[in-house]
């Protein structure tokens, strides 16, 4: 078509052009980016995590969530951490047996050092008793040798430590709530539980039951999103816990999740309203399964008052296992044995150190020699 007689024709054809050719190129990327998806998120920006008022992702196994860590294998924890155990109660009682004969005063101390790790007088009895006997029996008896073997009989080695789940894959929903005193991390134990649990490729979804702080949710969704885990959480602080329980009981069910991690609001032992409550989570998630597993988390550090948390706790729910923390540079360690006792159930996880995969399976001999310093 000629446009000359229009004015200024020329200007306006070039203006034309180059519009279109800008146009073309916004439809050629945004071609572009249909075909390829959506651009990546930004680095350091969180996964989106489910809540309780949004639709989750269909269960599948945990090592297909795209961009989801892989911990690290549960089995070789422990023998990494243990090295941490060293310097503790065992080093000092290896100390006192390595000088040979001993004296009164050297018994008194070895019992001092077992009370001061919180071993328990109960325990120390035995202890001391099986250790004259055997170094009487065979005086020449490598004391490292002796030491370690005493110290597996009384922590028991015959306990079921491992944690009452079926084979991952099979969709059974089963609940495992996790309580505990404010200040023992048991939000960052209930996220690190779930990588182990991801680790032997069970598909989990958590519940933010502890709706009174309002970290808890934010932090177990931290947890959730660096391994592909919904929360399942309420958006308003204070709302009722039971509730939010109860909601993801059903969900893990309806998804055919293998495990729900229940995480609950710290509970203070004289605050008798509040352990009420947590009675009622654990009847309210009864009501769609009942929990296979009740798990305390008590802090190393706090000894024999982490015992009267236990009995009471043990009082309202039926504690099935015990999660250990800060156990890494304590002189502690003897609580092992002694909340074994009191609760009559075993300890089943460790913490020792503040790395995601530093919760450890507990195994009997490799905590002992950790203890003794012994060469694996």
């Amino acid at each position: 078509m000629d446009v000359s007689w229009i004015p200024g024709s020329a200007d306006l054809v070039v203006v034309i052009v180059a519009s279109l050719t800008v146009l073309g190129g916004v439809g050629a990327t945004i071609a572009s980016r249909s075909k390829r998806g959506a651009p990546p998120r930004p680095q350091g920006e969180p996964s989106p995590t489910v809540t309780a008022d949004a639709p989750s992702a269909p269960a599948s196994a945990p090592s297909a969530v795209r961009g989801a860590e892989a911990p690290e294998a549960p089995q070789s924890r422990l023998a990494r951490l243990r090295s941490r155990l060293g310097g503790g109660f065992g080093a000092s009682l290896l100390a006192l047996l390595s000088k040979g004969k001993l004296s009164d005063d050297d018994w008194d101390e070895l019992e001092e050092t077992l009370l001061l790790a919180d071993v328990g007088s109960s325990a120390t009895d035995q202890i001391l008793v099986s250790l004259k006997e055997r170094l009487r029996a065979n005086p020449d008896a490598d004391p490292r040798a002796v030491l370690r073997e005493v110290l597996i009989e009384a922590i028991d080695p015959d306990l079921d430590r491992s944690l009452a789940l079926g084979a991952p894959g099979t969709g059974a929903h089963e609940p495992v709530v996790v309580v505990g005193v404010n200040g023992v991390g048991k939000t960052t134990t209930v996220g690190k539980v779930a990588r182990v649990l991801v680790a032997e490729q069970y598909s989990v979804v958590m519940a933010a039951a502890d709706t009174f702080r309002a970290a808890a949710a934010d932090q177990l969704e931290t947890w959730g999103a660096r391994v592909g885990v919904p929360v399942v959480r309420s958006d308003r602080e204070g709302a009722d816990p039971a509730s939010v329980a109860f909601e993801a009981a059903g969900r893990a069910r309806d998804e055919g999740k293998d495990v729900l991690l229940v995480d609950t609001a710290g509970r203070l032992q004289n605050k008798a309203g509040l352990m009420d409550e947590l009675g009622k989570i654990v009847r309210v998630v009864s009501k769609v399964k009942e929990p296979v597993e009740v798990l305390l988390v008590l802090d190393a550090t706090t000894g024999q008052n982490g015992l009267t948390q236990a009995r009471v706790f043990a009082e309202v729910a039926n504690v099935t296992g015990i999660v250990l923390t800060k156990l890494d540079g304590t002189a502690k360690g003897g609580i092992v044995v002694a909340v074994q006792r009191e609760l009559g159930v075993p300890v089943k996880l460790i913490g020792l150190g503040e790395g995601a995969d530093d919760l450890a399976p507990f195994d009997v001999e490799q905590f002992v020699d950790g203890l003794l310093g012994s060469a694996s």
